[in-house]
């Protein structure tokens, strides 16, 4: 049973779910420069450039958000919304809330 909070779907992406700092921690895990990550989901290295810099969720076009979730788990991440245990197992960074 899949929690709501999971990227099953890449178009959850729409209800604000990946942060920017997901964004960048992904492509650290996976040793891709912005170059390598823009042509693994076939958008502009200026489109992952501005989605790295936001503070909080990233923005974008439904279509821009979806290649990139899609190309980052076809490459092996699994992102984790708030909230949500990793069914799939592996090992995982996950940031505690303040305080």
């Amino acid at each position: 049973m899949a929690s709501s909070a999971r990227f099953d779907d890449p178009r959850r992406v729409l209800g604000g779910m990946i942060t920017a700092a997901q964004l960048r921690a992904a492509r650290a895990l996976l040793s891709l420069e912005q170059r390598e990550l823009a042509a693994l989901a076939g958008l502009s290295v200026p489109t992952i450039q501005r989605m790295e810099a936001r503070d909080g969720v990233v923005r974008g076009n439904v279509d821009s958000l979806t290649k990139l979730v899609d190309a980052l788990r076809g490459a092996g991440v699994e992102l984790i919304g708030d909230g949500a245990s990793s069914l799939d197992g592996g090992r995982g960074v996950r940031l505690r809330p303040p305080g």
